[in-house]
């Protein structure tokens, strides 16, 4: 499975980044060791979102252009797996439903053969 940093754009990577950068600046970190925590950012998020994430949604519309699939899903739902199996979440924790969503996804075929 390829690793890719579209995840660094969130407001969980952004924020990692922000961190990092500052922590460099102090003299706290090496730019090679904060790149080493990039990669594994990438590595672990994509991981978990592939193992533990349940999705369900009615597909709208899709196209796919260089490589990368853009779909568009109404009535979409997202489930912890975790979550369902332990039933330890709090209700606040929940994601609740949408009615729809984008999602841009990268073929890992072409990753991994760069």
């Amino acid at each position: 499975m390829a690793n890719y940093q579209l995840y660094r754009n969130t407001t969980l990577g952004v924020t990692l980044q922000d961190t990092l950068e500052e922590m460099i600046s102090q003299g706290a970190l090496t730019d090679q060791a904060a790149g080493k925590v990039l990669s594994e950012f990438d590595r672990s998020i994509n991981l978990a979102l592939d193992k533990r994430i349940n999705k369900k949604g009615k597909l709208s519309t899709y196209r796919f252009c260089d490589n990368v699939w853009t779909l568009v899903l109404k009535d979409f739902n997202v489930k912890d797996s975790n979550q369902s199996q332990h039933n330890t979440a709090a209700p606040s924790s929940q994601i609740p439903p949408v009615d729809k969503v984008k999602i841009v996804a990268c073929d890992g075929k072409s990753a991994s053969q760069a």
